[in-house]
């Protein structure tokens, strides 16, 4: 029961540094891009 633990804990540490990692190293900037949409104004008149 004691290496199921140990082996659990082990891999949150894991999963915690990679995460760590991704968040650091990952490209996670948004794309960039210019958006034109219609805007109709006083249409009930």
């Amino acid at each position: 029961m004691g290496r199921i633990i140990k082996a659990l804990v082990v891999l949150v540490i894991l999963g915690f540094i990679g995460l760590t990692g991704y968040a650091y190293l990952g490209d996670l900037t948004p794309s960039q891009g210019e958006v034109k949409k219609p805007v109709v104004l006083n249409a009930d008149q």
